[in-house]
């Protein structure tokens, strides 16, 4: 058991050191680590809990440690799992704060943000094109063999993006009307 919770705390460690600048831009390496490498949860669970992250108070790399750190450990795992990914975080505002504090005035160190900004674009919209590939053909790769397109869940995305864009309407009023729609076509 203390095995288990020692990598857990390594692992949330890492997410929780670049996480810093939000769940969506890692969603890719909290994939890579708790489906991939270690197999904590299936593909299904973990795009369950970013669907659920939407519904829920808190970033979507706690509540993958909350989540996780319970299925894998009990209680222990999800506090040392959560703490973890919490207190990398927490030590890298810390010392970015610091740093940009001393340096606002840098051309460079602008210029390297300008960069960063541009790659956490690239980040969340890898993160968001392989949501919608699994939404959509319930793979994680594109390829010419797809045995499954859900064309309710495109049009579900379609109507959702439309909603939100032209009215404005708000995020917890486009789920509820998202899971009416889920209970009505599936």
């Amino acid at each position: 058991m203390s095995e288990k919770i020692l990598e857990l705390s390594l692992s949330f460690l890492q997410i929780g050191s670049f996480s810093i600048g939000g769940g969506y831009a890692i969603i890719s390496l909290i994939e890579e680590l708790i489906v991939n490498r270690y197999h904590w949860i299936t593909l299904k669970e973990y795009t369950d809990i970013i669907t659920i992250s939407q519904m829920t108070p808190g970033p979507l790399a706690i509540n993958a440690s909350s989540f996780v750190g319970l299925k894998i450990a009990g209680i222990f795992g999800a506090v040392a799992a959560t703490f973890c990914c919490v207190f990398s975080g927490v030590v890298i505002s810390l010392g970015g704060y610091c740093f940009f504090c001393r340096h606002r005035k840098s051309d460079v160190i602008m210029n390297i943000l300008q960069g960063l900004k541009a790659v956490a674009t690239g980040l969340i919209g890898a993160a968001g094109a392989g949501i919608l590939l699994l939404s959509l053909t319930g793979q994680t790769e594109f390829s010419v063999h797809i045995n499954h397109f859900d064309f309710y869940a495109l049009a579900i995305a379609i109507v959702s993006l439309f909603l939100l864009r032209r009215f404005k309407i708000g995020p917890v009023w486009l789920m509820g009307i998202s899971a009416v729609a889920g209970v009505i076509f599936y």
